[in-house]
């Protein structure tokens, strides 16, 4: 970027200037600032509505539970975003995800691995699923939609195919960052939240982030502006593999074995979770605080509907509306978006 500012483009505006105009300009901030303060009060209304129902809600051991489930939904939501950021999808985040907690179950059951192996060898496996997803893409010309779909029925047959469908067992002390607490605060919140604002600073403050953002608003332009687009598509894919691996080895963590239908569930939440929190379908846009009220929204309307004993067959379509209200948010998003770049 250092040599892009001392490019000039027609009428004297720099490259890193005709790339940050294409980022949200000032309306369309202050539309996602509304948006996250109506999240945080539509978070703070459930809050309060299932603890008025609710004689269980409030005590420690919900509130342990309820929290770690919110970091997990955060975690794989970024995980999916980090791609619809760039403007793509990765279908194959849960299957990423199963698989990844049967090389970890073989690293500890069939070749006798400690943590310290085991888990960097799983995590490996996250970043070089989402490196050849990234790859495909970028060199191949395949949609994003096309290739991660392809890749998750790849994924989930050869967990299936391994395991025989059979949960690996894991060693007793595994279960430390998935079980335990400190101060009542689950260690894989703990950790999530440190990642989510690692991922905040990095949007908003380095230049790789910027690039993303970018890349995701206008591919054509950020490539004409000297950004190279399918290196940054192809990391924006590695991020989220090693995202949905860890996710996969916490989740792991939490239920004490290497269970491989772990991602089965995951890919309806990475999509709700993230576009509820704000992120745009068409890339480009992106609310690390508004992922993380989504991540809370999302599992307590799951946990509301267990408790006011809601048809379990009906629970997708609340979801499904939830969903379908935050893409009509997210176009209103667009439209207030490009007004204010055409002022």
């Amino acid at each position: 970027m250092a040599k892009a500012e001392l490019t000039k483009l027609k009428g004297g505006e720099t490259e890193s200037e005709k790339i940050y105009s294409r980022l949200p300009g000032k309306a369309s901030r202050q539309f996602m600032a509304g948006r996250a303060i109506g999240l945080l009060a539509a978070t703070a209304m459930l809050f309060g509505a299932i603890g008025l129902v609710s004689n269980t809600f409030l005590s420690p051991y919900t509130m342990f539970v309820l929290s770690r489930q919110v970091a997990f939904s955060i975690l794989i939501a970024l995980s999916q975003a980090v791609c619809l950021v760039v403007g793509g999808m990765n279908l194959s985040v849960g299957a990423i995800g199963s698989m990844t907690t049967v090389i970890l179950g073989l690293c500890f059951q069939n070749l006798g691995l400690n943590a310290w192996l085991a888990v960097p060898i799983s995590l490996l496996f996250g970043i070089v699923a989402g490196a050849i997803n990234g790859i495909i893409i970028t060199k191949v010309r395949i949609n994003s939609f096309i290739v991660t779909l392809s890749m998750m029925f790849i994924y989930m047959g050869l967990r299936s195919g391994i395991s025989g469908g059979e949960p690996y067992t894991v060693p007793s002390d595994f279960g430390f960052m998935g079980q335990e607490n400190i101060f009542g605060i689950p260690w894989a919140f703990v950790l999530v939240v440190l990642i989510l604002l690692a991922a905040g600073y990095m949007f908003s403050s380095t230049v790789f982030g910027r690039q993303l953002l970018a890349t995701g608003g206008n591919e054509n332009a950020a490539r004409l502006c000297g950004i190279a687009t399918d290196r940054i598509v192809l990391w924006a894919h590695v991020i989220s593999g090693f995202l949905a691996a860890l996710a996969g080895v916490l989740f792991a963590s939490m239920l004490g074995s290497a269970a491989p239908e772990t991602g089965d569930s995951w890919l309806i939440g990475s999509f709700a979770v993230a576009i509820i929190g704000g992120t745009g379908l068409n890339g480009g846009v992106i609310s690390v605080a508004g992922i993380f009220l989504g991540g809370a929204i999302f599992m307590l309307i799951k946990y509301g509907l267990v408790e006011i004993k809601a048809n379990p067959y009906f629970a997708n379509s609340f979801l499904g509306a939830l969903i379908l209200l935050a893409i009509v948010l997210d176009r209103v998003r667009e439209i207030v978006g490009k007004e204010d770049q055409n002022r």
